[in-house]
């Protein structure tokens, strides 16, 4: 005859967790969606983590932590990356939740401050916002600025970063009881595994030789070029800019930026014969190798020289700076020789900052600069990678020609993995 439990194990779980404290809770709830968030991303990979079989279909690359606010306290949520695709549950975790916090933050911040009060209180009820008070404004900037100050002052520490780019955003704020224009200065750049990270985000009261200097004295200060020098940065051609890369990267090439020049192209060309001039710019950078780039630029010196001698004399002003991305691999032109993509951030700025108009303070501008950014730091690693490892290894050696030797061109990339 088999012995009966004296202990009811149902009972005893219950009693315990009736009396446990918040934070064993905490821990238990934490425990049980780490859980469930890795077996769903065996299932993805098609094989228990560290199994080897023929199911198999990608593979387990570490973990992305994630602040998950409960009832029983924020919990520490492991999100596992994969080495191919991204896995994120939308089912648990909100994406850009920093960002839209930051938002309203700095909406309710207007609002208190009583700058344009009727205006203000159409933005708080777009966003659903209800019945905000001083004191959650405090917490929720608390939080955000804490966060923010984190992400701009953190160690750069996954270089080599090859490339980068650079860019500054125009914004009103009020100081002194009057609006005045400030420049957002925002870097971005590709790490050692081919991924865009944001590296660096300052307000400065304008586009200055000094502003810039102190912009990039801070990257190279945390780290932007202790594993290995940048090969190339892409910005418009303003002349303290330039200055400010020269003197805190030398050795560094400059392109300038395909979207910039081809607006100040534009500025010297009759608007009858823009269309034209501007399908013949495109093709430049359109030809399979640098020689027949340089080829092409040749011939449409020689065709605009005849018809449009200002516009040819611009062009051929402009040469090296345009075609600084011709001492780079072909595979990697697209995403080096212009900054379309750091344009597409600035318009993903734009539309929060939009909402805004005028900032009520610097302070401000960092807080909902900082947290869109830093969401798409984190939307950033999630996606494939912006640049192949083997492209970055071919533009390492052109950076390091005299070394000959596989181990030489090696020693500063990762080992290339699938």
């Amino acid at each position: 005859m088999t012995a009966q439990p004296s202990i009811d194990p149902e009972v005893f779980l219950h009693e315990q967790l009736a009396q446990a404290s918040p934070d064993l809770m905490r821990e238990l709830l934490g425990t049980f969606i780490n859980s469930l968030l890795s077996a769903q991303a065996d299932s993805v990979c098609g094989a228990e983590y560290g199994t080897r079989t023929a199911e198999r279909v990608n593979r387990r690359n570490g973990y992305r932590h994630r602040d998950l606010d409960t009832r029983v306290g924020t919990l520490d949520v492991a999100v596992p990356k994969l080495r191919e695709g991204t896995f994120f549950p939308d089912w648990l975790l909100e994406r850009r939740k920093r960002a839209e916090a930051a938002l309203t933050t700095v909406v309710a911040t207007c609002y208190l401050l009583g700058v344009s009060t009727r205006r203000m209180d159409k933005l708080v009820t777009a966003l659903g916002i209800t019945g905000l008070s001083k004191s959650q404004v405090s917490v929720m900037a608390t939080e955000l600025d804490e966060h923010v100050e984190s992400f701009r002052t953190r160690p750069l520490d996954a270089g080599p970063y090859t490339f980068v780019a650079v860019d500054a955003l125009v914004l009103k704020v009020r100081e002194g009881g009057r609006v005045v224009k400030v420049s957002a200065l925002v870097a971005t750049g590709v790490n050692t595994e081919g991924y865009r990270e944001i590296l660096g985000v300052q307000v400065a009261t304008g586009e200055t030789t000094a502003s810039w200097l102190v912009f990039f004295r801070d990257l190279v200060a945390r780290g932007l070029t202790a594993a290995g020098p940048v090969a190339m940065v892409t910005s418009d051609a303003h002349a303290g800019l330039v200055e400010a890369i020269g003197a805190t990267l030398p050795g560094t090439s400059w392109q300038r930026c395909r979207t910039h020049y081809a607006a100040n192209l534009m500025s010297a060309t009759p608007k009858a014969s823009w269309p034209w001039v501007k399908a013949l710019l495109h093709s430049i950078y359109d030809q399979p190798d640098a020689q027949s780039v340089h080829a092409q630029f040749e011939r449409i010196v020689e065709a605009l020289d005849e018809k449009l001698p200002a516009v040819a004399a611009h062009l051929q002003d402009a040469r090296a700076d345009i075609l600084a991305f011709t001492a780079f691999p072909r595979d990697v032109w697209r995403q080096t020789w212009s900054n379309n993509p750091q344009e597409r951030l600035n318009r993903e700025i734009r539309r929060r900052t939009d909402v805004v108009g005028i900032f009520p303070n610097r302070e401000s501008i960092i807080r909902l600069v900082g947290a869109v950014l830093a969401e798409q730091h984190d939307a950033w690693a999630e996606q494939r990678r912006y640049i192949g490892l083997e492209v970055l290894t071919r533009c390492r050696q052109a950076l390091t020609p005299n070394a000959t030797d596989q181990e030489a061109i090696t020693a500063t990339v990762p080992e290339l993995t699938t």
